[in-house]
């Protein structure tokens, strides 16, 4: 199968040398990409700003900002099978970005901030939602999309995680949300190690006990296994 992961923070500049963003550093997502290409897969790898090497055999592409990512992701997913958006991925940018450093007597006490794009929410405008028991049959339809599309999302949080996995899930048109709980020991940004717990449309919650974020994501690369056959 062919394998997209996003993986790692999104920056969003404010000036030349000030932007906002968060802890993240890749691990999951590098992880996820070298267990899909170990289980023989094709895998592309979008990463935002992160210190990693890139997984041997896998075809890596650097992005910056939320919008770079997604514009990264409609390049390469017409001819991907699994998506996983393990990023994290900023929610807002600011209004207006200087293209030098701004002086400190230049700045306002208020920053303006606009919505970005729900990366996931986009590409499902573009390849669909199909029933699940048409996704093979939707992999022959025509059209310059994958329409059985196997889409895989995280929901990192501050506290227990399965109810907002559950709500993405299901707004989002999901076939598992990876959920954790950063904030608990082991388990948060940086870490080599992960608690998680999968959510699936039907509503079974399965929590995984702390293991490595390589564990993790060759448990994630099983399910795509298996949600493929059907």
């Amino acid at each position: 199968m062919r394998f997209v992961v996003t993986a790692g923070p999104t920056r969003e500049f404010i000036d030349a040398v000030r932007f906002l963003s968060n802890p993240s550093t890749g691990r999951m997502g590098f992880a996820v990409a070298r267990a899909a290409r170990a289980a023989g897969h094709e895998v592309t790898l979008i990463a935002g700003p992160v210190s990693l090497k890139t997984p041997p055999g896998v075809t890596r592409i650097d992005v910056v900002s939320a919008r770079d990512m997604l514009n990264a992701v409609r390049t390469v997913i017409a001819r991907a099978d699994v998506l996983v958006m393990t990023a994290a991925v900023a929610d807002w940018r600011p209004a207006h970005c200087a293209s030098r450093k701004l002086k400190k007597t230049e700045m306002s006490d208020t920053l303006h901030l606009v919505r970005n794009p729900d990366i996931l929410k986009t590409i499902n405008s573009l390849v669909g939602s199909p029933r699940r028991g048409d996704r093979l049959s939707a992999r022959s339809a025509s059209g310059p999309y994958q329409m059985g599309l196997i889409r895989i999302g995280f929901a990192a949080e501050t506290g227990a995680p399965a109810a907002e996995a559950a709500r993405k899930c299901r707004e989002k048109g999901l076939d598992l949300v990876v959920g954790n709980d950063v904030t608990e020991p082991g388990s948060g940004f940086g870490t080599a190690t992960n608690r998680v717990t999968f959510v699936t449309p039907d509503g079974t919650v399965q929590r995984l006990p702390l293991m490595s974020k390589l564990a993790v994501a060759h448990r994630i690369v099983s399910f795509a296994e298996r949600r493929a056959k059907g």
